[in-house]
């Protein structure tokens, strides 16, 4: 990895504004920055020299004299945002302004295949900066100097098999897949002006991702919003199990209450969640019983989610959770068992997970060349 130039403090501030927008002249800049107009042209001449700044076009005024206009530079640099989930793996490179460079999808067996493809397609001049891999487990950090992997065995070796596709000396890290799409939402998605709620997602498992304040509460061991730990059953003379209630709310278990509950006369029982609720929509009243229990179920945990955390908005992700058959349940559960809360759909789908990581990316893609400030101010 090319190693970012030392910066004075105020081409640093220059770079990182100049990352958020894009494109803007000098005045633009000053006032985004707060710096005076002397200091941005000093600042924006560093950038230039060092190419992480570049003159692309020029911009008129409301007194029709014309002004430069500056975006991110060749040595910017990019990043890689990899969502290594249960069966695709999706990734995307980005340059740090955020614009899409390359982007590619294939099995997760083939995560590494994939991997190479979209590295391919970067700019060959464009200096790789970081590395976000989205990932279907808690991701707290280990001992200082030690590699980032995925807390337990259920995504480590996913992510071994891909890590041998990355360059050397890239920084990795990891992200909770369900915090990644709750990111989506907030910026893009179906939580945009919202600075506090819950994405809960429901598909093969369940899992919450968590925003106060604008920001991802991810716990004291990054385990923040894992649900498939929440104690069940509890009930009197039942003991709880290992995540029993991702066992039970679960698309697996969704399919086998299907299978439980379909008559000869219902047509042939669904083989997928994809195929149940297609017919449900289709009005068969099998199919609709089963997906309302469903809803019933999501919407207790949502209930669950709300006493904890009073949340305000609750976003529903996931294969199942995000179908909007699934929608009236929920609210209608989580309104008999709990206070005024607003439920809505995701937006941004499956990729939201990936569009996420690749917001993560980013960010830290500017830090690794804003931290490189040297001692010239």
């Amino acid at each position: 990895m090319a190693e970012a130039p030392r910066l004075t403090e105020s081409a640093s501030a220059v770079f990182a504004v100049l990352a958020e927008a894009g494109s803007a002249t000098r005045p633009q800049l000053a006032s985004l920055a707060g710096l005076s107009k002397p200091t941005v042209s000093s600042a924006v001449a560093e950038l230039e020299s060092a190419r992480l700044a570049a003159h692309s076009g020029t911009a008129s005024g409301g007194t029709g004299r014309s002004a430069a206009v500056y975006g991110l530079g060749p040595a910017a640099g990019a990043v890689l945002a990899v969502d290594l989930g249960p069966a695709l793996t999706r990734v995307r490179g980005c340059a740090l302004d955020g614009t899409l460079l390359a982007q590619a999808a294939g099995t997760r067996k083939d995560a590494a295949d994939v991997v190479r493809e979209a590295l391919a397609a970067l700019p060959a001049d464009a200096p790789l900066r970081t590395v976000v891999v989205a990932v279907g487990d808690v991701t707290a950090r280990e001992k200082e100097g030690a590699r980032m992997r995925p807390a337990t065995a259920k995504a480590g070796p996913v992510f071994d098999a891909m890590a041998v596709a990355l360059p050397p000396g890239v920084p990795v890290h990891l992200e909770n897949n369900v915090n990644c799409a709750a990111l989506a939402e907030l910026h893009e998605g179906a939580a945009r002006g919202r600075r506090t709620f819950g994405y809960l997602r429901i598909g093969v498992g369940i899992g919450l991702g968590i925003v106060v304040g604008g920001q991802v509460l991810r716990g004291a061991n990054g385990a923040a919003g894992e649900l498939a730990r929440l104690p069940y059953p509890w009930d009197d003379g039942r003991e709880p199990r290992h995540e029993a209630l991702e066992e039970y709310i679960g698309a697996r278990s969704l399919l086998r209450r299907a299978a439980e509950a379909w008559r000869d006369e219902d047509g042939p029982c669904p083989s997928t969640a994809e195929q149940l609720f297609a017919l449900a929509g289709e009005g068969r009243a099998a199919a609709r019983g089963v997906v309302g229990r469903h809803a019933a179920d999501v919407g207790r945990l949502a209930a669950a989610v709300t006493a904890v955390l009073d949340p305000g908005l609750i976003v529903l992700g996931g294969s199942t959770g995000a179908d909007p058959q699934v929608l009236p349940g929920v609210r209608a559960e989580l309104a008999r068992l709990s206070w005024p809360t607003e439920v809505v759909s995701s937006t941004v789908g499956d990729l939201g997970t990936v569009v996420g990581a690749a917001r993560l990316a980013v960010s830290r893609g500017v830090q690794t060349v804003t931290e490189a400030v040297g001692a010239k101010d």
